[in-house]
């Protein structure tokens, strides 16, 4: 059995160079997201984005759910992959950095498929909730403040139908998962999540050794029918 490849730089150019298929839009998007020093690593890997449109489509996912917006990237990849009709609703606290994302989604000629909604994330959630029932979204991507993520993931349940998939990016967290000391509360916050859902079987699971960590969550049936055992 062949084990990991270990990604050189080399080895992602060749990856991106016969995978990727981004465009100017996006390219400009990255590269202006660059020009913030301290910020440009929360952006979404261009990989990544491709990935998530890819698994709205497969998902058949209308109605998408985004917790924590940056600067658009990925809500702007997911969007572009809808169905005609097709919604996505991002979160996020910022209204410096989604300027620079409804720029780009205008540009993209996506902004109507997009609701941007500001404030805090979990207040956010549980006003969508009340607002729009259970169950109601049908792929979730998590990419927000670390020491939230447990509880993002499970509002994030809440509001995905059965079938539907939650997206959780940064899920090695740089390595510092796998580093015993690192004991910050970010580090310790994600290695929480990973071991709960390693033991939830409320979803069939996988982790992508790719970018910072993604993993897969997709939610069970209360049947058990169609779980992944």
């Amino acid at each position: 059995m062949a084990g990991q490849v270990e990604l050189s730089e080399g080895l992602l150019d060749y990856v991106r160079s016969v995978s990727l298929r981004d465009d100017e839009i996006l390219r400009d998007l990255v590269a202006e997201t660059a020009l913030m020093p301290a910020l440009s690593a929360m952006v979404t890997s261009p990989e990544e984005g491709q990935l998530l449109a890819l698994l709205v489509g497969l998902t058949g996912a209308v109605r998408v759910l985004e917790i924590g917006t940056f600067t658009g990237y990925s809500a702007l990849c997911m969007a572009r992959a809808l169905p005609p009709g097709g919604r996505i609703v991002t979160c996020d606290i910022s209204e410096r950095w989604t300027r620079v994302a409804r720029r780009y989604w205008a540009r993209a000629g996506v902004a109507d498929r997009v609701e941007l909604r500001l404030g805090d994330a979990s207040a956010t959630l549980a006003g969508l909730l009340q607002e729009c029932g259970p169950e109601t979204f049908d792929l979730v991507f998590v990419d927000a403040d670390k020491a939230g993520y447990t509880g993002y993931y499970e509002q994030a349940l809440a509001h995905l139908r059965p079938g539907g998939l939650v997206v959780l990016d940064n899920t090695l967290f740089f390595g510092r998962v796998a580093d015993p000391a690192a004991d910050d509360p970010e580090t310790e916050a994600v290695r929480a999540l990973n071991a709960s859902l390693y033991d939830d079987k409320r979803v069939d699971l996988s982790m992508l050794v790719m970018a910072d960590g993604i993993t897969l969550a997709r939610k069970r049936n209360p049947s058990g029918e169609g779980a992944v055992r």
